[in-house]
C-alpha cells in the first residue's frame, strides 16, 4: 500500500517523464523515417508513370550494357563520348521498354518462359545470332554450345580447383547471356505489340487504288508564282489578337511543339580558353631542343625518347610510312637519313616535334614463320637448341622435329600493323626484329630470356620502304601560371560585373563572347559542348531567372573557363503564349498568313497565268512530273509544295487555278498534260505497302505514349 500511495503522490511526474520519454521515442522514429525518406528521394533518377526509377537500379542496366558492348568489342573500354551515348541508349530503350510494357499489361499480352525457351532452342532472334555461342561449322547460334557452357559455368563457379581468372571470365560471359536473355523476352513483347497493331492497321481497295494512282497519274504544269518576300514584313505586322488566334489554332494541329515534356532553359554564357602563352611555347622549345641536341649523342634512343614524354613511343623497329603521322611522313621527304629537325611546331595538331631520321630499309610488309621454343638456359638446353637448327638447316621438316619435342610449330603471319610504334619488351623486339630481316626459307636461333626459339621464316610478302625514325612529339600545353592569369584576368571582370545586365553591357570591350543557347534540358550533356560542364547544367536547373553562376573550369584538362547567365525558364506542360521562341513562330506564321491574303486578293480575277506573271516580282515556270504522292519542289521559289501537289492532281487537263497559298508563294496554274505511267495495278500488293506505311508511321504513337508516361529525367543530377 506505501508503494501504491507512493506512486499515486508522483502521478502527474510520472505522466510527464512517460509522456517526454513517449515523445522522443516517436521523435526519433519520425527522424530516422525522414532520414531514410531523404536518402530514397535522393537515389531517384527519374519518374515513368508516376514510380521512381532508382539510381541504382538504372546504374545496373547501364553496366550491364557496358559489359555486353565489352565484350561485344573485345574487353576495350568505352572513351567518355562512347559512355555518354550508352546511358542515353540504355534511358531510351528502358523508357520505351517501359511504355510497351504499361501498354501491354493493358491488354493481356505477355511472354512466357516456355515462349522465350522455344526461341532458344530454334535461335530464331537475331540477337542469339550475336553471341558467342555459336556452331564452328556454320557460324550460327547453337543452342548445345550454350547448354554446354551452362554446364561447364554451373561446375566450374564454386570449384577451388579451378583458377579464379578462368571463373571471373566465365562469370563475364554467363552475365552476358542473362543480359542477351532478357533482351530477348523483351523484344519478343515488343513484336506482339507491334503484330497487334500491325494487324488493325489493315488498308482497302479503295485505299489501294488511291495510292496507286496518287505515284502513277502525272501533270505538266505552267505556273505563276507571287513570292511572299514581294511584300515588307514591316507591311503586314501582326496583332497580339492575330498571334492569339494562330495560338489557339497550332496548339491543336501541332501538340509536339506546344507540349513541353520537361522543364527547358534558355542560358547566356561566356566560354573562355586557356590556352599556351608565348612564354609557355618558349619553354617547350628550349626543353625540346635540349632533347634534340640528347638525340644526336644517345646510346639509347628509346629512353631518351620515353625521358620526353614523347605521344608517340619507340621500339628501335622500321616502321612503314602509313603509322607514321602524315605530318612527318611528309617531312621525310627533305631529310637525310642519319639528320635531326627540330623542334618545329604544327599548328594544326598544336605540337612541337622533333625528328631524328635514322635509317631507311626495305623489308616485307607481311611475314609467315614457325617457331619451335627451348626451355631453359643450360648446356642441355643449348645443345637442343643447336642440334634443332643444325636439323633444320640440313633440311629435316619442321613438323617432324617439332613433334619430337610435343610442340605444333604451325605457321603464322605477322604484319608490320601489328607491331609498328608498339612498346615492345626487349624479347619481343629481337623476335620481330629477326622475323622482317630473315631471308625466306632461312632459320634463325634467338636466345630470350628463360630459354631460345628456333625461327624459321617460310613466307616474306610486300616489300616496302620502312623507315627507322625516332620522334618526340609534344603537345603545346598551358602551364599553370599561364591558367592562373586567365582565371584571373576573366575572376576580375565577373567582380567588376556581377550582374546580367553588366556583364552583356561591358563583355565585348573585354573581348569576351557571349553566346546563347535556348530550351537547354536536363537531358542534355554539356553547356555550349564544352565537355565537363555537367556542374554548371545542375547550377542551370536550381537557379533562378537572372542569376549568375560561379567560375568553371572544364573542357579537357580544365583548358575552359565557363560562367553562365540564366534568363528564361519554360515550366513543363503547355508553352505559354509569352514564350519569346514561341512568338517568333507565331509571328511568321500571320505574317505569311497576311500576305498570302494580300497576294490572293490581288490577283483575284485575274484569268490566265501569263496575266499574274505580270504582277511585280512574279516568276513563271512549267514544272513536270507532279504526283499527288510527293510534294512539288518549285526550284524559282526555292521551295517545296505539298498542298501545290494536291491542288494539280485534283485539276483537269486545260483548267486555270488560281489564288493556292503555299509555303513560299501564292500560286496560280494551268494543267497543261496529264498521263498515266506504265505499271499493272496489284490489289495486295498495295495493300500491303500501305500497311506497311502505316507501321512507319508509329512512331507518332510512340511519341504519344511516352508523352502519357509522363517522364522525368533526372540522370544530370548523376552523372559527370
Amino acid at each position: 500500500m506505501a508503494t501504491l500511495q507512493t506512486i499515486r503522490s508522483k502521478g502527474t511526474a510520472l505522466i510527464l517523464i512517460l509522456g517526454l520519454a513517449l515523445f522522443a521515442f516517436i521523435a526519433e522514429e519520425l527522424v530516422r523515417a525522414l532520414s531514410s525518406s531523404r536518402n530514397a528521394t535522393r537515389q531517384v533518377i527519374g519518374e515513368v508513370y508516376g514510380e521512381n526509377v532508382n539510381y541504382q537500379e538504372f546504374n545496373e542496366m547501364v553496366s550491364e550494357y557496358e559489359n555486353a558492348v565489352k565484350l561485344s568489342n573485345g574487353g576495350q573500354n568505352l572513351s567518355e563520348a562512347q559512355s555518354i551515348q550508352l546511358r542515353d541508349q540504355v534511358w531510351n530503350d528502358f523508357i520505351s521498354q517501359q511504355v510497351i510494357s504499361h501498354e501491354a499489361k493493358k491488354l493481356g499480352l505477355a511472354v512466357t518462359d516456355a515462349e522465350v525457351q522455344e526461341i532458344i532452342n530454334t535461335g530464331s532472334s537475331n540477337l542469339l545470332r550475336q553471341t558467342p555461342f555459336v556452331n564452328q561449322q556454320t557460324g550460327q547460334f547453337d543452342v548445345n554450345v550454350l547448354k554446354q557452357f551452362l554446364t561447364n559455368y554451373e561446375e566450374i563457379k564454386n570449384n577451388a580447383e579451378y583458377p579464379e581468372a578462368q571463373k571471373e571470365t566465365m562469370t563475364q560471359y554467363y552475365n552476358y547471356w542473362k543480359f542477351i536473355e532478357k533482351q530477348v523476352r523483351q523484344e519478343t513483347l515488343v513484336q506482339k505489340y507491334q503484330t497487334l497493331l500491325s494487324s488493325c492497321l489493315i488498308s482497302n481497295p479503295v485505299s489501294a487504288k488511291a495510292a496507286f494512282d496518287a505515284r502513277n497519274n502525272e501533270s505538266q504544269v505552267l505556273l505563276a508564282a507571287v513570292p511572299y518576300t514581294t511584300i515588307k514584313d514591316t507591311d503586314v505586322e501582326p496583332t497580339e489578337a492575330e498571334l492569339k488566334a494562330k495560338y489557339s489554332k497550332m496548339k491543336q494541329q501541332y501538340p509536339d511543339m506546344f507540349d513541353m515534356q520537361q522543364e527547358a532553359r534558355d542560358i547566356k554564357y561566356i566560354v573562355v580558353p586557356v590556352t599556351a602563352s608565348e612564354a609557355d611555347k618558349e619553354d617547350l622549345q628550349k626543353e625540346l631542343t635540349e632533347y634534340a641536341q640528347a638525340l644526336e649523342t644517345s646510346e639509347n634512343i628509346a629512353n631518351t625518347v620515353r625521358e620526353s614524354r614523347s605521344s608517340i613511343s619507340y621500339n628501335g623497329l622500321p616502321v612503314s610510312r602509313k603509322a607514321l603521322p602524315s605530318s612527318i611522313a611528309a617531312q621525310l621527304d627533305s631529310m637525310a637519313p642519319g639528320t635531326i629537325a627540330g623542334p618545329t611546331v604544327n599548328l594544326a595538331e598544336n605540337t612541337m616535334n622533333v625528328v631524328k631520321y635514322i635509317a631507311k630499309v626495305q623489308q616485307p610488309d607481311s611475314v609467315e614463320y614457325r617457331v619451335i621454343s627451348v626451355s631453359g638456359t643450360d648446356d642441355k638446353a643449348t645443345k637442343t637448341a643447336d642440334s634443332i637448327l643444325t636439323a633444320l638447316n640440313a633440311g629435316a621438316p619442321i613438323d617432324t622435329i617439332a613433334k619430337k619435342y610435343n610442340q605444333a610449330a604451325e605457321a603464322q603471319w605477322i604484319t608490320s600493323a601489328q607491331v609498328d610504334n608498339s612498346t615492345l619488351r626487349d624479347d619481343d623486339r629481337k623476335f620481330i626484329d629477326a622475323l622482317f630481316n630473315t631471308p625466306t626459307g632461312a632459320v634463325k636461333q634467338l636466345d630470350i630470356t628463360g630459354g631460345k626459339l628456333i625461327v624459321k621464316v617460310t613466307d616474306r610478302r610486300n616489300i616496302i620502304d620502312k623507315y627507322n625514325v625516332a620522334i618526340i612529339k609534344r603537345a603545346i600545353e598551358f602551364s599553370e601560371d599561364t591558367h592562373n592569369n586567365v582565371w584571373n584576368k576573366f575572376s576580375s571582370f565577373l567582380a567588376a560585373n556581377s550582374k546580367q545586365e553588366d556583364i552583356e553591357a561591358n563583355a565585348a570591350k573585354e573581348g569576351y563572347t557571349i553566346q546563347t543557347a535556348q530550351y537547354v534540358s536536363s537531358s542534355d550533356h554539356f553547356i555550349g559542348n564544352v565537355r565537363g560542364t555537367t556542374d554548371a547544367l545542375r547550377w542551370v536547373f536550381k537557379s533562378k531567372v537572372g542569376a549568375v553562376s560561379e567560375l568553371y573550369e572544364a573542357g579537357n584538362a580544365n583548358d575552359q573557363l565557363v560562367v553562365v547567365m540564366l534568363t528564361n525558364i519554360h515550366k513543363k506542360g503547355q508553352r505559354d503564349f509569352k514564350d519569346e521562341n514561341l512568338q517568333q513562330i507565331l509571328s511568321q506564321e500571320v505574317i505569311k498568313d497576311k500576305k498570302a491574303a494580300q497576294l490572293i486578293e490581288k490577283i483575284q480575277g485575274m484569268k490566265s497565268v501569263a496575266e499574274v506573271a505580270k504582277v511585280a516580282g512574279a516568276v513563271q515556270d512549267t514544272v513536270s512530273h507532279i504526283t499527288f504522292a510527293a510534294p512539288v519542289f518549285v526550284q524559282k521559289v526555292a521551295s517545296s509544295e505539298p498542298i501545290l501537289s494536291g491542288a494539280v492532281s485534283s485539276a483537269k487537263q486545260g483548267q486555270f487555278v488560281s489564288g493556292v497559298k503555299g509555303e513560299g508563294a501564292v500560286y496560280a496554274f494551268q494543267v497543261l498534260a496529264q498521263n498515266k505511267l506504265e505499271g499493272k495495278f496489284d490489289q495486295k500488293q498495295e495493300e500491303s505497302q500501305l500497311a506497311q506505311s502505316y507501321m512507319r508511321n508509329m512512331n507518332s504513337l510512340m511519341q504519344t505514349l511516352v508523352r502519357k508516361a509522363k517522364i522525368e529525367d533526372n540522370r544530370y543530377l548523376f552523372y559527370q
